[in-house]
């Protein structure tokens, strides 16, 4: 169901009225993406409920997906950079969660670490600092203590710049978050803590896709009510999408230069990016979901 910021519905027809002009700023003005190879990816533990080891990775098969990911976003406009994988760490290829990156007009180019909730993640982290360091990021180290951030995983953009949306309660905390908050707002810029309550929705990338400046996936099984109602009020057009869609991460997705990347296609969200003028283009994840994650996990699009 697609909904208006006041909560009535929105027909087929008068959302088709509503989309004026092509995709927002931001993700118009993606150029450069990085990604990390999957050459050390596996399920060795259980960090989250989609980890059963019951089935072994695929290696080849992961790698062939995750280029066809590569060449997707070429595709799309993209300048496709990547980090040096590291043996012994075989979550590395998920590449959103290990700092939150941004621009500030009063700062330049920066980024946040993360302080992630599985110690084998966190030993990724200084291999992202040092790869964010050595082209000219500044970094802004929070001192979370026993908090937890796990970067663009809980901490997404809204596309217009206004404001970061901030999941917590299940992987990154509230009094990470509120830290988090304390420093961006000396940079200028809002953040709205969402609390997450589904723990197949772990992390606030899989229960929110904004697709343009206007509309939003979200999955409102996803939140408490109060988080619920302070988030559809962002968006003029909110798409519902529903769990077995979250499930299967098609809230996940990278919404791109026109188009949808996503790992499936269900007639609702076909109609939904038909909708908001965004051609869905299909890549598989399986390897990957194997662990958790999709094509949003795997990428962070970095700031000009």
């Amino acid at each position: 169901m697609s909904l208006r910021a006041d909560g009535s519905a929105v027909s087929a027809a008068s959302v088709t009225c509503l989309v004026q002009r092509p995709a927002s700023t931001i993700f118009g003005m993606v150029k450069r993406v990085l990604l990390c190879p999957p050459d050390y990816f596996d399920v060795v533990d259980h960090k989250n409920p989609y980890m059963s080891g019951k089935v072994p990775v695929d290696r080849a098969k992961a790698l062939k997906q995750w280029q066809a990911l590569c060449a997707a976003l070429a595709q799309n406009g993209c300048e496709v950079q990547t980090i040096t994988p590291a043996a012994g760490l075989e979550d590395m290829v998920f590449a959103a969660n290990q700092v939150f990156a941004g621009s500030a007009p009063s700062l330049g180019k920066f980024v946040v670490p993360s302080h992630m909730v599985h110690e084998s993640r966190q030993r990724e982290v200084p291999f992202y600092l040092e790869w964010f360091r050595n082209r000219g990021y500044k970094v802004i180290d929070l001192n979370l203590g026993s908090d937890h951030l796990e970067g663009h995983g809980d901490l997404l953009w809204h596309p217009d710049g206004s404001r970061i949306c901030a999941g917590y309660g299940l992987r990154s905390t509230r009094g990470g978050v509120e830290k988090f908050a304390a420093a961006m707002s000396k940079l200028g810029i809002a953040v709205v803590p969402l609390r997450l309550i589904d723990p197949f929705c772990y992390h606030l990338d899989t229960c929110l896709c904004p697709l343009n400046d206007e509309a939003a996936l979200i999955y409102p099984g996803a939140y408490d009510p109060d988080s619920l109602k302070k988030l559809c009020g962002f968006w003029k057009r909110v798409h519902e999408i529903t769990a077995d869609e979250a499930h299967r991460f098609m809230g996940n997705g990278i919404a791109v230069n026109g188009s949808y990347l996503t790992p499936y296609l269900t007639p609702h969200l076909r109609e939904i990016l038909h909708q908001e003028g965004l051609k869905p283009t299909l890549l598989d994840t399986s390897e990957f979901e194997k662990a958790g994650g999709s094509l949003f996990c795997m990428k962070a699009f970095l700031p000009e």
